[in-house]
């Protein structure tokens, strides 16, 4: 069996104990990851501390061409990676190629943006003072990732912290450990000095209580589930960290009358089951407008029973995979098992595969439920899978209001012809980030916000880079 272990202070340090990486396609047994000792982690911490002081301090050039060849290094590691990413998640190797060579694309956007920081030279508030005021990086960064998208996701975070200036300490998801494991050596072969970007692995209270309680942990970036998020806010009163956190979704999927029903249903089919379901902007309820609200559900059905479920290697590329885990799978049935204790109707999917090509794996119908109500689950918590929810309704006031019905708050998608109808839903949507007539939210140069219980900060962008940076205001007698 292959043993990974963390990297820190540029170099591969084993730990005590491991844990075993499971492939759910077929359960069995990828790879080891060590788990690191106290000892360690705070080696971790105090090696960042004193690599930032360096890091800090080079030109902004400087660091950008690392940056450039960090990206070099991913790119040409992509297809190994990539394999790596789709035996540990499950998702088709083609799309985890895909993942791999996007965070290759976040390090150069980065790596351009590093070189542009400005500061302001505010007006004075008497004759004889000059204000300057300049950003400058904030110090060591504590990264985590979920494990749906663990390369890009990190990618978000190291990219932006390294070109501003900071140093970052790594943890991947237990999950999907070893695509981002390579993705960390992949950037420091391209000449990182020691300490500057670092990656640990194990057990989650021995590193959270290291991180939260060290003063020299600046700021803490996370995605992950909104739960998760909640505790990290809580541990980081201590030492007052910044946070920067990207939750969990539950996205509202409106479709009028008026829009084009075949796009509408072809996207949201796509958007709803990619990546089986496992995205935080997944489409998991959908209201449709009451005039077309049974053929929608019919040509949903239609395009939902000709997915192909399959393991991440099969070619053609199967539409959907497994879950990552059994946990996943169960969370799936319990959603069911409450949907229809409340009165909802299966259209299609709602249990696991079964046959000697599922048996091993983590596999879930993709399913659709009707007749839903405000009460079930599926119309309250994210599902982080497989299903998806369709209502009915009769006005956009009423869209609005119940794609709202939610504490979350980062997607939501809207279809129609009516461009003036559009706008208004958008701006009365309470979601950070509205798609009207696509399924592609995000993108590298927009911010991508989390409203309500879904985030705090900013990813991407510009923006992505302003986390990892503080003001100075320095003001001088003349």
């Amino acid at each position: 069996m292959q043993y990974y272990h963390s990297f820190i202070n540029g170099k591969w340090e084993e730990g005590e104990g491991f844990f075993e990486v499971i492939n759910p396609s077929n359960g069995e047994v990828i790879a080891a990851v060590t788990k690191v000792k106290l000892y360690q982690m705070k080696d971790a911490i105090n090696s960042a501390h004193a690599a930032f002081k360096i890091w800090s301090k080079k030109l902004a050039i400087e660091r950008s061409r690392l940056l450039f060849k960090a990206a070099e290094k991913v790119r040409e590691r992509a297809a190994e990676m990539g394999k790596l990413l789709a035996k540990e998640q499950g998702k088709a190797v083609k799309d985890a190629e895909r993942e791999i060579l996007g965070a290759a694309d976040c390090l150069e956007y980065y790596a351009c943006l590093g070189v542009n920081i400005l500061g302001e030279v505010p007006p004075p508030n008497a004759s004889n003072l000059r204000s300057i005021a300049i950003r400058q990086p904030i110090g060591v960064v504590f990264a985590v990732a979920a494990w749906n998208y663990p390369v890009s996701l990190i990618s978000w975070k190291v990219a932006p912290a390294l070109a501003a200036g900071c140093t970052v300490i790594v943890k991947p998801s237990r999950e999907t450990p070893l695509s981002t494991i390579e993705f960390v050596r992949a950037c420091n072969e391209a000449g990182l000095p020691s300490g500057v970007l670092n990656v640990v692995n194990g057990e989650n209270a021995l590193i959270s209580n290291e991180i939260f309680s060290n003063p020299l942990v600046k700021l803490v970036a996370l995605t992950g589930s909104t739960e998760t998020g909640k505790e990290f806010i809580k541990a980081s009163a201590y030492t007052v960290k910044r946070l920067m956190l990207e939750l969990g979704g539950h996205s509202p999927f409106i479709v009028f009358a008026d829009a084009d029903l075949d796009r509408a249903v072809k996207d949201g089919v796509k958007r709803a089951f990619r990546n089986t379901g496992q995205i935080c902007n997944s489409v998991n309820r959908i209201f449709v407008e009451k005039s077309v609200y049974d053929q929608f559900v019919k040509n949903f059905v239609e395009g939902t029973k000709k997915l192909r479920i399959g393991d991440p290697f099969e070619e053609p590329a199967p539409d959907c995979g497994p879950m990552v885990n059994q946990a996943g799978v169960k969370r799936m049935e319990e959603f069911i098992q409450d949907a229809l204790s409340h009165g909802a109707r299966i259209e299609c999917g709602g249990k696991r595969l079964e046959g000697l090509k599922f048996n091993q794996g983590c596999y879930f119908e993709p399913t659709v439920v009707t007749n839903v109500t405000p009460a079930m689950k599926i119309m309250m918590d994210e599902p982080f899978g497989p299903i998806v929810a369709i209502d009915s309704f009769s006005s956009a006031e009423e869209a609005v209001i119940k794609a709202n019905n939610t504490r979350y708050g980062l997607v939501a998608y809207v279809y129609t012809s009516n461009m003036k109808r559009a706008s208004w839903v958008a701006e009365n949507l309470d979601w950070g980030n509205v798609a009207i007539n696509n399924i592609s939210p995000d993108s590298l140069y927009a911010p991508y916000p989390g409203w309500k219980e879904s985030g705090i900060g900013l990813e991407l962008g510009h923006y992505g880079l302003d986390q990892y940076l503080e003001w100075k205001n320095i003001k001088i007698e003349v």
